[in-house]
């Protein structure tokens, strides 16, 4: 008899459809059975030994929550029978009730039950068992994750007991992972967490990697991808990153309809044993990053979501680094643009480029450009309204705007590396830069400016959105900072709301070094840093206007209408022995 090994994950929802993910012990055949009648089913596909389906639900009714169940060949597996939580539950709310987004990144696995957890209470531990508690309560419509799902590079000790019993830990890469197997005991160890679970079971969740979900730092430099492919062991570490990273986490961020024209996953799923197939697409992205697309869209209502991927798409090449390629920054700019008229055009050389992934993208299948436009969308027709959308959110895993300091040693680093100041500054530059972990948006100055010149062109004139936010995790603290335009006022509010780690150590060092990096000694000593470089003026400003906060924290957007509210809440430990999650700010944005 088939066993669910791991899931359900409640990934994409609209108003009428759903998909849940599941990995089982065996081929078989997955169902999803609702109370109001909405079902689907599946065949698992094989890869690496291990049995996985993304199970499409269809006939939901609209503006409701009905519970669901599991089966694999008949049997029901979930909810299991022992179960201490509420039923799992695919909700449609509405989209002019407003929506409800949870965001924040760097999880590292939780221990289990009773261990100790070295890193403090799991912010998302913390909000499962809020909602279980009180299912009628506020809960989140979506959950973004933005990056370090898991860590392949910072292993736990029950993993590293289990790979020592696999496999020689004095040969590289050591107590790190190493191939698919280790990947999938890392996605098991992270998503078996009870609490974890459930949340994922009830909560639709979109996905983006950063750098540990591979390796830190990964993609910082063309000298450090060099130096890693020299290495015997980074090519089946980065092949089966991706590998894993397509089917635990891309696959749910599609709809059903993208998944249906999609190439890659209609091979696989013909296949006895989709490996080589997943393989040779994980090979063909490695040697040509920009013949994937990792980014997508998501529409909720009057809501866009653009999620981007900032470490796959890079441009290393020192005299013309970018942190998105020529075809993913025309994307980005179609999608914000896009319902907005003749704004959102792009001349023939994007549409060509566009046109160019053979639908290799994960993305958008290639040439379905009417997809791409149109994307998920709910709600009314953009014609039907100013604009094609309200609120626009970008969901990048590394933050646009830093802490002044941080930002102009970027900045400056980068223009070492380029060699600004000779041969002998570049060579210095680069070890600075893997030292210092230097490769954030400001660290690729021109992609930099050209965000900030399309969120203020998104964000101005006619159609122009209530607020235009930037997502991001990645360095260990949250905050808000608000950007501005010298001579020019966009008519939406814009913002960077960083959060992280939803569960992960914040040092002694980070939190002195972030309270620094914001201070205006820090701002006046960057801007000397700044000039030595000789780097150009930045065509954008900001203040941070929230923050810093430390801990292991989970930031919520509610949007209604063209109002948008901010909630920051920290887990915190009681003194009963439990966590409960404790506000620390909240506040409008518009």
């Amino acid at each position: 008899m088939a066993g669910l090994r791991l899931g359900p994950l409640l990934r994409y929802t609209d108003g009428s459809s759903a998909t849940v993910w599941v990995e089982s012990d065996r081929p078989c055949t997955a169902e999803v059975r609702c109370a109001d009648g909405a079902r689907g089913s599946t065949r698992t596909f094989r890869i690496a030994g291990h049995h996985y389906a993304l199970v499409p639900v269809s006939g939901l009714t609209p503006g409701t929550a009905t519970e669901y169940e599991v089966l694999l060949d008949g049997t029901r597996v979930w909810p299991p029978p022992d179960s201490r939580f509420p039923p799992s539950v695919i909700a449609t709310s509405p989209a002019d009730e407003g929506t409800r987004i949870a965001f924040g990144s760097c999880r590292w696995a939780a221990p289990p039950a009773g261990g100790h957890d070295p890193v403090g209470p799991d912010a998302l531990d913390t909000l499962s068992a809020r909602i279980a508690a009180d299912p009628e309560a506020a809960r989140p419509d979506v959950l973004l994750l933005l990056g370090d799902q898991v860590y392949a590079d910072e292993i736990s000790d029950a993993t590293r007991r289990w790979i020592s019993g696999r496999r020689d830990l004095a040969e590289p890469p050591g107590d790190q992972v190493a191939n698919y197997e280790e990947y999938a005991r890392l996605y098991y160890e992270s998503w078996l967490d009870p609490e974890v679970r459930w949340l994922l079971s009830t909560v639709p969740s979109c996905m983006i990697f950063d750098d540990h979900d591979v390796i830190d730092d990964w993609n910082t430099s063309e000298a450090w991808l060099a130096d890693m492919r020299a290495t015997d062991w980074w090519r089946e570490r980065l092949l089966s990153g991706l590998m894993s990273y397509w089917v635990y986490q891309q696959l749910g961020n599609l709809s059903p309809k993208e998944l249906a024209t999609d190439p890659l996953y209609a091979a696989v799923r013909d296949s006895p044993d989709g490996t080589d197939v997943l393989r040779t697409f994980a090979a063909r992205a490695d040697a040509d990053p920009a013949s994937v697309r990792w980014s997508y869209r998501r529409d909720f209502g009057r809501v866009r979501l653009l999620m981007v991927d900032s470490r796959a798409a890079r441009v290393l090449k020192e005299d013309r680094r970018a942190m998105l390629d020529p075809g993913e920054a025309a994307w980005l700019r179609e999608q914000v643009l896009d319902g907005r008229g003749d704004r959102a055009g792009v001349d023939a050389g994007d549409g060509e480029r566009e046109g160019s992934r053979e639908g290799e993208r994960e993305g958008r299948p290639a040439g379905d450009a009417k997809s791409a436009r149109a994307g998920d969308a709910m709600g009314a027709p953009a014609g039907d309204r100013e604009g094609p959308y309200d609120h626009l959110l970008i969901g990048t895993s590394l933050p646009w705007l830093l802490p002044h300091l941080v930002h102009d040693v970027e900045a400056w680093n980068a223009a070492m590396c380029a060699g600004e100041r000779g041969a002998r500054w570049a060579r210095l530059g680069e070890r600075i830069r893997r030292g210092a972990d230097l490769e954030h948006w400001a660290a690729f100055p021109s992609s930099f400016d050209a965000l900030a010149d399309l969120i203020a062109e998104a964000g101005t004139g006619p159609g122009a959105p209530a607020t235009v936010s930037v997502l991001s995790g990645d360095v260990h603290h949250a905050y808000v900072a608000e950007p501005s335009w010298p001579g020019r006022t966009p008519d939406a509010h814009v913002a960077q709301l960083t959060c992280s780690p939803v569960h992960n150590s914040v040092p002694l060092s980070i939190r002195l070094g972030f309270r620094f990096g914001w201070s205006a000694w820090a701002r006046a000593l960057g801007r000397r840093i700044a000039r030595h470089g000789r780097c150009a003026a930045s065509a954008v400003s900001w203040r941070r206007t929230g923050g810093p906060w430390f801990g292991n924290q989970i930031m919520t957007l509610t949007l209604r209408g063209r109002s948008a509210r901010l909630r920051l809440e920290q887990a915190r430990a009681e003194r009963d022995g439990t966590t409960a999650l404790h506000l620390i700010t909240d506040r409008e944005l518009a």
